[in-house]
């Protein structure tokens, strides 16, 4: 059931579509036009999308519902004000479930992630992934453009970190590209999910891993926004620092 404060405005599933992208937005019209009209005309009736917009004052939801107008692979979820990332997808993947999508994916509204590299998150599924991972930095390998010297290290290390003290096998757990499974998702408890931002991606990642799960990781090239601006703060940062002592000694005591 939803919170009050959120409205959903859909139809019914496409027919043939069984994966459903995720994209939260908050002041992206500058770019989310060009992304649904990439996504719906590369992949058709292949999948649905669904938007969910955290009241942006920037017409962002506006102009999500005028290209609704023409497909009905296209949905739109408006809160009544800014909840921030992690909450937005949590009520994503219960909707994926509640509507029996087999793949749910996670993307960006700002064009870092090319919407080209969805068909092969959809392929990459087919080899055995319980969740695939677009990395930036797998095999010792940095595939990131127009990102300042200054953020390209603190994501990298950011990522290095996550890794020594969790043990988690993952090159890029930030990553914010990533396709489910829907039995990952019914396995979480994604109530008990709360982080946001950087840390909700590795809390995600983690609690997939602690149940077991086959985790994997493709190479994607991410290139940084050129219109916009990041939702990135230092809060962000902070909280990445010790969600990942939280996650591990939690994990040890099992109460995870």
């Amino acid at each position: 059931m939803l919170e009050p404060f959120e409205r959903e405005h859909f139809v019914e599933l496409t027919p043939l579509a069984h994966t459903l992208v995720i994209i939260p937005t908050f002041n992206e019209a500058e770019n989310i036009g060009r992304l649904l009209g990439e996504l719906s005309g590369r992949y058709s009736s292949l999948i649905d999308i669904l938007v969910i917009d955290d009241n942006s004052p920037d017409g962002t939801a506006d102009i999500v519902r005028s290209i609704q107008r023409t497909t009905s692979a296209l949905h739109l979820m408006r809160r009544d004000r800014k909840l921030g990332l992690g909450t937005a997808y949590i009520t994503g993947f219960k909707y994926a479930l509640r509507k029996g999508y087999h793949y749910i994916v996670e993307m960006d509204a700002d064009y870092s992630h090319d919407p080209a590299e969805v068909q092969r998150f959809l392929d990459g599924m087919m080899s055995g992934a319980d969740l695939l991972i677009g990395s930036r930095y797998m095999n010792n390998t940095v595939n990131v453009v127009n990102w300042p010297l200054g953020r390209l290290i603190l994501s990298k290390m950011a990522s290095i970190y996550t890794r020594i003290i969790t043990r988690m096998p993952v090159d890029d757990p930030t990553s914010g590209f990533k396709c489910f499974r829907a039995e990952v998702l019914r396995a979480i408890d994604l109530d008990r999910i709360n982080s946001q931002g950087y840390s909700f991606q590795i809390e995600m990642n983690f609690r997939v891993w602690k149940k077991g799960f086959t985790i994997k990781e493709i190479p994607i090239v991410f290139v940084d926004r050129s219109v916009g601006k990041s939702k990135m703060t230092k809060k962000n940062v902070r909280e990445a620092m010790w969600i990942v002592w939280w996650l591990t000694i939690k994990s040890f005591f099992g109460f995870l």
